[in-house]
């Protein structure tokens, strides 16, 4: 397959020339270690089998309608390669400033030291551990931990993990049943006792938070291959994950510690409502890159 042929199959796949050039990229960097310039040059037709073999695979699924990242079964993220799957959701730019966002704030809390040693980290929801695994890599002297419902979806973090060498503890967690199992915690939930006996000093979450009936305007792609119960919240009940997360956490987050999370933009401002209703303060939201009100950060006690 030469690259006039690839570039024609992916264009006709995605019905977008800017889309096309973009995954082409992909499918050659990611997929075979080959640069634009030189499948430009010819490098695509001097492939080996196995090579051969291999592009053909990712370009069929492609055709097929799965997004490139799940056809080549990994995607970046803060410059690292991630396993993915069907089982996960595909990493997003957006939540990469999210963690930047976190990065930043612990190095200015003064409690942590200049290191931020013996910050303590919970990751709520962390599908293929990208959060998790990147904050405990940024921040090697933090002990960080990642929650998630799915078994399929720890097994791909922990690979992860296993792969980048990052120190994360994985627990399966259903953060809306957390009440019913307190023995999972890393250390007792207080109940009216001392507050500085709470394990954690961040909380981070990018929990499920389209309603369902904005499905009409989702990519096909999307829709079709990622996972529901990653996505999803019921149209009468968008706040569902952000209210347990938000109770969670007041029992849980260490003096000055703080809660960020990652917000549908439609609901930014009912989220920071939602969290002083709950007596959280220095509620504050983030714009992303596109402008759009993405990011919700907010302290307890």
């Amino acid at each position: 397959m030469d690259y006039a042929t690839l570039f024609g199959r992916i264009k006709s796949a995605t019905a977008d020339e800017r889309e096309a050039q973009a995954v082409v990229r992909m499918i050659l960097d990611l997929g075979l270690g080959i640069s634009w310039a030189d499948a430009l040059c010819g490098r695509l037709e001097s492939l080996s089998p196995t090579e051969q073999e291999r592009l053909d695979d990712i370009v069929r699924k492609v055709e097929q309608g799965l997004p490139v990242q799940y056809a080549l079964g990994r995607a970046e993220f803060c410059g690292r390669l991630f396993e993915v799957s069907p089982a996960v959701l595909i990493p997003r730019p957006e939540t990469e400033e999210l963690c930047h966002w976190v990065e930043d704030a612990l190095s200015s809390l003064s409690h942590f030291g200049r290191d931020k040693r013996g910050a303590s980290l919970l990751d709520i929801g962390t599908g293929s551990g990208c959060i998790a695994i990147t904050l405990a890599l940024h921040l090697p002297d933090a002990q960080v931990e990642a929650w998630d419902i799915s078994s399929e979806a720890l097994a791909i973090a922990r690979r992860n993990a296993e792969v980048l060498c990052a120190a994360v503890t994985f627990r399966q967690i259903d953060i809306l049943n957390w009440c019913k199992k307190p023995s999972v915690l890393a250390s007792p939930i207080p109940r009216g006792g001392k507050k500085d006996t709470s394990p954690y000093d961040v909380i981070v979450s990018n929990p499920p938070y389209i309603c369902l009936r904005e499905q009409a305007d989702m990519e096909a792609h999307v829709l079709n291959h990622e996972p529901h119960e990653a996505l999803f919240v019921p149209d009468d009940d968008p706040l569902l994950f952000y209210r347990a997360i938000a109770r969670f956490a007041k029992e849980t987050l260490k003096p000055s510690g703080k809660l960020y999370f990652e917000v549908n933009a439609q609901y930014a401002e009912d989220v920071r409502n939602l969290l002083i209703q709950h007596g959280y303060r220095q509620v504050t939201i983030r714009e992303d890159s596109f402008g759009k009100p993405r990011f919700v950060r907010a302290a307890y006690l």
